[in-house]
């Protein structure tokens, strides 16, 4: 019987690693596909305290991981196909080789995906330019010319932010008006730096090893123009990593995870949750890592007080 059992390798999970193999939980951390979550295929990060100079998503996290395996984490490179939750635990993980583990607590921080257009220059040219956060990447992009790709709330947001960066900022829409919320849209198109092209997708985008440019298709003539840019930002949304807690945990309507106000507990005793599968708001590296301490806390807490 294990004490602890992280699912998730982001910000979020080995910061609960980190936490709690330091208070002696001797946590196991079920890493997913890939160790160290959505961060490691980012290329320069500029906005984690502590780091002055720009340094890569993927030694960012290498660092996290070797700082919570010095205390003790113990990390299971595989995937959680299946939960058995019950109130106050003990709780049961099965894995995708089937292995199961059993613990008495579980902190979930199995993040969240960007939605994609499912181009294959958005896989190619991920990090060189094509970017689904615009906080995150659009200071990269100071005095240039950009793509939004989205009509939404969140377009509006991530265009509107762009431009305090970018020279220009465009936005390619399906439709001939948007789907975001009134205020959000009358900012946006009262904005001199926004423009907007209707009724069209982007089809393509160009360019070798950096964002050069895309190709926009209109999808009522079905005419095709490139387009010259050097970003490429896909606002579309976003969708928790959490169909493992599907009917087992309180989801939000959109699919998060969901928490008691100031805390990480979720619906069901000795279950915490943490990062982006539980922060449809913020999700930033900083804010995972602080909800993932948070976690730990909440665990190392609740353990202590039941099973003391």
């Amino acid at each position: 019987m294990e004490n602890l059992v992280i699912i998730g390798s982001g910000p979020a999970g080995l910061t609960s690693a980190l936490y709690s193999s330091r208070a002696m939980l001797s946590p196991v951390l079920v890493s997913g596909t890939i160790m160290g979550g959505q961060l490691t295929q980012t290329s320069d990060i500029e906005n984690y305290p502590g780091f002055p100079e720009p340094l890569s998503g993927f030694d960012l996290m290498m660092n996290f991981q070797k700082q919570a395996e010095k205390f003790g984490t113990r990390i299971k490179n595989s995937q959680v196909k299946t939960l058995e939750l019950k109130n106050g635990g003990p709780h049961k993980v099965l894995l995708d080789g089937g292995e199961q583990i059993e613990c008495r607590s579980l902190i979930i921080a199995t993040g969240a995906s960007p939605r994609w257009l499912g181009l294959e220059a958005e896989k190619r040219l991920l990090g060189k330019g094509v970017s689904a956060c615009a906080t995150c990447d659009g200071a990269f992009f100071r005095n240039m010319p950009v793509i939004v790709v989205g009509g939404g709330d969140t377009a509006m947001e991530e265009a509107s932010f762009l431009t305090r960066f970018a020279e220009t900022v465009t936005v390619v829409h399906r439709r001939d008006k948007l789907r975001a919320s009134k205020i959000m849209a009358d900012r946006a198109m009262k904005n001199p730096k926004i423009k907007f092209v209707w009724d069209s997708e982007v089809s393509d985008i160009l360019g070798s090893e950096q964002v050069e440019g895309v190709k926009i298709k209109n999808l009522k003539s079905g005419a095709e123009h490139e387009f010259p840019c050097k970003g490429y930002f896909a606002a579309l949304g976003h969708l928790p990593n959490t169909e493992i807690a599907r009917g087992k945990l309180e989801l939000d309507e959109l699919g998060y995870i969901k928490i008691k106000a100031g805390s990480s507990y979720t619906s069901i005793e000795g279950v915490f949750a943490a990062g982006d599968c539980a922060d449809h708001v913020y999700r930033q590296a900083i804010t995972a890592a602080g909800m993932g301490c948070r976690a730990a806390i909440d665990a190392e807490r609740w353990l202590e007080s039941v099973h003391s």
